[in-house]
Order: structure tokens, then C-alpha cells, then sequence
């Protein structure tokens, strides 16, 4: 049939069902007590949680048992996946901020950011990193120096490469996975005027499809990997503040204790939750990350100050000189298993973070170019970052190269104690520890209050501003699932925890860049260009890129305003 030639009556009814597919989204509907859900992904998100959780508890050793293999199959067969995945994510980033659609603005081409900067950068940290910043500080530079890779320990070759590395596995790579997955969305949502969910990605190559199962599938697959790289994280904040505590009370550890802790802060959380996402996420945002600066100001006067500065630009030079070397390194010609437990598990914690932070840092970049957008979720937490592992962990590696302070004895007997033991040296310790023990239950608080808000936007169909009782529900199941995976073998069974989970999403990454590119070939903004750019329409239609399925089901305008709490 020839484009002139009228529609057939079926083809007619089909496309005015196709559109109003389109209008009406997700069938929203009440689930018991939950007033707003997409009941497939919300019921069978919840059903395996909760047959996770009884499998737990009935049979912890087997879940711990099932968990190690799992790990251990994942990094020995397809640990080489994660690791083209993150620099494939960092090589699309550099290229989609300084092409042509580094200009398209997230929104409406004159619209102004939603929040300042401060603020934004603030929020985006805050879900991006979490408790880990506080437990693998001091720790894990000054582990890489005890037992680097591939240099002799304890020496000035092992403490560069503990140094490189810590910032391997805290810089551009994962920053770059998280600004795939919160441009995708960001762009679909607020220049397509499509909602703000996994499954709005798959657009370009699904269609109409996405409100189907092969969209209620991604988005369970990221629910699914959001709650088990948020529980690694407050898990892994949990253990550190039992030993802050211990330190402060003597109280001795315990997995009840341990327990105790998750459920006192997770009802911190459940209040945060019900403040919203102004009131909640964004003030305890503004906090933490004030509370981190003026303690990393801190820290940079009362130590070293002259080493600190000096470290910090020569750690910067030696990563950026061996980005390439690190990031393919694939530990091909070692016969060893430090590649898993380190590089392989921190992609994978990265990927199974992503849905929730990529989701997150898309809820607040409305009105932001793609350019400043990428270029800020790169650049701006890593080299915060940088610095604090320099005064805190570089520190403590020249520290034992000058002399025996017992922080490398205290690192290998417990990971987060090592913070603890490092602050021993400095003035008013008894104060430090205090602090560094509220700043870990803000980060603990803002992290499950971010995740449960995206967990519930995601099964709720990406309603923006979802109800709150549904929040409160997954709030509590982070918890629980965190006490679980920790009575079911501590850190070992959250680190295989967060690689089982990272694994299925990281081959929707892949699908994202794809789908990222088709769209942005197909802006109006883009469109416009090319018709600037070529003398002639026909000229111009020809060297346009094709058009994407569905693409004719589209709202013209993206959305005018987003709902806020």
C-alpha cells in the first residue's frame, strides 16, 4: 500500500487502539491495602521477595551455600562481560556529551533546571554512594596495600596501585553506568513524555510493547536488583556500625545486634519516607553531604595536609594514565581470585545499583542538558571521592609505610573497623566517632528512603510522587532482606547477593545505549538540525536517521510539569 492511499477500517481501529494504549499507560489498580500499583510487577516483585525471605529463613546455610555458587560461576564465566560493560558505558557517555546531542535539554528546550546545584549534586551522591564511602574509605586502599594484585606488599609500588585501584572502582566506570541508565530514562521521560521507568528505554525497539510483559519483565528484573544492591550497601553500613559502637559502649557483636540495628534505622527511614521527597530525601541530602565536607575538611587540617594535596593530584595523574590498562584488565594471566571478589563485585554492585539510582538521579535532572548532566554525574561526585579516599585511605597507607600503627592488622581482621582505628591518631577521636556514626545512619537513611521511593515508582508504573504506604512497604522489606543476607553468611552472601542480582541487568545496559541512540536520533531538536543542515527536505529526510517503532504513538510535547511530594 502506497502512503496516499486511505487506511483500511481495520488498520484505522488498530492504530486508535495503539493510541489510546499509549494515553492510558499501565492499568493502575488497587492491590489490598496498596492504592496505586501495576499489579503484574508489583505482585510478582513481591512474591519472590517474600519466598526469598522464607527460603532465608528456613534454610540459611543453603541460601549462604546457593549464593557462593552463584558468585562463583557468575565472576569465573562472566566476569570479562561486566568488565566491557563499564567501559563500553564510559566511552557512550564521552561520546553523547560532546556530540550534537550533548545540547538537548532534558524537558523543554528553555526550561531551567528543578533544583540548584548544590542541591542536585547533593542528591545524586547521596543515592550514588551511600554508606560505601564511610566503610571502604580507609579500608580498602589500605587492603589492595597489605595484598595488592600484582605489586610486593607493603611497598611504595603496592600503596600506587592500591591507590589506582580504590579509584578504578570509585570513579569514572561506575559513575559512567549510572549516567547510562539516568539519561535513558531522564530522556525517554521528559522529552517523550513517556513514564519515568526501566521499561520506558525499550521504546525505540519494542513499541507499544513496553506496557506489556516484555515491559512488566524489566521492570520486576529492576526491582529485583535495586533491593539487593541497596540491602549489600546498608548491610555493609550495619556491620560498620556495630563496630563504631562497640568501640564507643562495648557492646560485643552479635547477629541480634546486628539485627536490632537494621530495625531501629529502617524506622528512621519509614519516618524520612513519609516526609517526601522534598521534605525527606532532599534536606537529609543537604545534610550528609555538609556533614561529609566539613569532615573531609577536617580531617585535610588536621593530618598531613601538605601529603594530602600533593597524593591527591599524583593519585589523579596515575589514574588517568593507566584508565585504559585498568579498566580492560582482565587478571588473564593470573592464576587468582582477586579480580572477583574486588573489580568483578564492584561492577556488579554498580549494575545492580543502577536501576535505583539511575531512576533517582533522572527523578531530580528535569531542565538540565545532556551535556551538563553527563559531565556532572561524572566529574563532580568523583573527584569528591577522590579526595576523601586520598585523606583517609592514602593517608593510612604513609602512615604504615613510616612506621607500625596496626591499620593494616586492623583492616584484615575487620574491613570496617579500619575507619575506627585510622581516627585513633587525630584529635577529639572520641567526637570523630560519634560523628562518622550519625553520618552513617544519614546515609543509611537517605539510601533506603531513595531506594524504597524508586522501587515503589516502578511498580506503581513510574507514578513520580507514588503513595506512600507502598513505600513504607518496600522500606521494610529492605530491611528485612538485609537481615536476612547477613544471618545467611555476613558480607560474603551480600556480595553474592549483589552479583547474582547485577548480572541480568547488565545485559539491559547494553539494550539502553542502543535504544538512547536510536531516540536521540530522532529528537526534534536533532530533526531541526538536520534540517538546517541539508540544503533540501529530500536531502535532509534522507540523511535522518530511520524512524523507531511505534514512533507515530508519541505525545508531540513532552509533559509540561512533574509532580512533586
Amino acid at each position: 500500500m502506497s502512503e496516499k492511499e486511505p487506511r483500511l477500517p481495520k488498520q484505522q481501529d488498530r492504530a486508535r487502539a495503539d493510541r489510546q494504549m499509549m494515553a492510558d499507560g499501565l492499568d493502575i489498580q488497587r492491590f489490598l491495602v496498596f492504592p496505586k500499583v501495576s499489579r503484574p510487577v508489583f505482585i510478582v516483585s513481591m512474591l519472590l521477595i517474600v519466598l526469598f525471605i522464607v527460603f532465608g529463613t528456613l534454610f540459611t546455610e543453603l541460601a549462604g551455600q546457593i549464593f557462593g555458587d552463584l558468585q562463583a560461576f557468575i565472576t569465573e564465566r562472566f566476569g570479562f562481560m561486566f568488565i566491557i560493560l563499564m567501559n563500553a558505558a564510559l566511552v557512550f557517555c564521552a561520546y553523547v556529551a560532546l556530540s550534537r546531542y550533548g545540547d538537548i535539554r532534558l524537558g523543554q528546550q528553555t526550561e531551567m533546571p528543578e533544583y540548584s546545584f548544590g542541591s542536585w549534586i547533593g542528591m545524586l551522591f547521596s543515592a550514588g554512594i551511600g554508606i560505601g564511602l564511610l566503610y571502604w574509605g580507609t579500608a580498602e586502599p589500605l587492603y589492595h596495600f597489605v595484598q595488592p594484585p600484582t605489586a610486593e606488599p607493603s611497598t611504595i609500588e603496592s600503596a600506587k596501585e592500591a591507590m589506582q585501584v580504590s579509584f578504578l572502582h570509585w570513579g569514572l566506570h561506575a559513575w559512567a553506568v549510572y549516567a547510562v541508565v539516568a539519561l535513558s530514562l531522564a530522556y525517554f521521560h521528559y522529552r517523550r513524555g513517556l513514564p519515568l521507568s526501566i521499561r520506558s528505554v525499550l521504546f525505540p525497539i519494542i513499541g507499544k510493547n513496553i506496557y506489556g510483559k516484555w515491559g512488566h519483565a524489566v521492570d520486576i528484573l529492576a526491582v529485583f536488583g535495586t533491593m539487593f544492591g541497596v540491602v549489600t550497601s546498608l548491610g555493609l553500613g550495619v556491620m560498620q556500625l556495630e563496630t563504631g559502637l562497640g568501640l564507643l559502649f562495648g557492646i560485643e557483636p552479635s547477629l541480634v545486634f546486628k539485627i536490632a540495628l537494621i530495625a531501629a534505622i529502617t524506622a528512621c527511614a519509614a519516618f524520612s519516607v513519609m516526609a517526601g521527597l522534598d521534605k525527606g530525601v532532599k534536606r537529609l541530602s543537604d545534610i550528609t553531604i555538609i556533614g561529609t565536607i566539613i569532615m573531609l575538611i577536617f580531617m585535610m587540617i588536621a593530618g598531613p595536609t601538605q601529603f594530602i594535596l600533593d597524593s591527591f593530584v599524583e593519585n589523579i595523574g596515575n589514574y588517568a594514565g593507566n584508565l585504559i590498562t585498568l579498566g580492560l584488565w582482565n587478571e588473564a594471566f593470573l592464576d587468582t581470585n582477586w579480580q572477583a571478589s574486588w573489580t568483578i563485585f564492584y561492577w556488579a554492585w554498580w549494575v545492580s545499583w543502577s536501576p535505583f539510582v539511575g531512576i533517582f538521579i533522572a527523578r531530580i535532572s528535569r531542565g538540565r542538558t545532556i551535556r551538563e548532566f553527563v559531565f556532572g554525574v561524572l566529574f563532580v561526585p568523583m573527584l569528591l571521592l577522590f579526595l576523601w579516599f586520598t585523606t583517609f585511605g592514602g593517608v593510612a597507607i604513609s602512615m604504615e609505610l613510616s612506621g607500625d600503627y596496626g591499620l593494616s592488622t586492623a583492616v584484615l581482621a575487620d574491613t570496617g573497623s579500619a575507619i575506627f582505628k585510622f581516627i585513633e591518631y587525630y584529635p577529639f577521636t572520641q567526637g570523630l566517632v560519634v560523628v562518622i556514626l550519625m553520618m552513617i545512619v544519614l546515609w543509611f537513611v537517605t539510601s533506603a528512603d531513595s531506594a524504597s521511593l524508586v522501587v515503589d515508582m516502578l511498580t506503581a508504573g513510574g507514578n513520580t510522587n507514588p503513595p506512600k504506604i507502598q513505600r513504607l512497604f518496600w522500606v521494610t522489606s529492605e530491611g528485612i532482606i538485609a537481615a536476612i543476607l547477613l544471618a545467611a553468611g555476613g558480607l560474603s552472601a551480600l556480595q553474592a547477593a549483589a552479583i547474582v542480582a547485577g548480572l541480568p541487568f547488565a545485559l539491559v545496559i547494553f539494550v539502553m545505549m542502543y535504544c538512547l541512540i536510536r531516540g536521540l536520533g530522532r529528537d526534534r531538536l536533532t530533526l531541526y538540525r538536520n534540517t538546517q543542515w541539508y540544503i533540501t527536505e529530500e536531502s535532509a529526510e534522507h540523511n535522518s536517521a530511520n524512524e523507531m517503532v511505534d514512533e507515530h504513538l508519541l505525545p508531540t510535547h513532552p509533559p509540561s510539569k512533574v509532580d512533586n511530594d
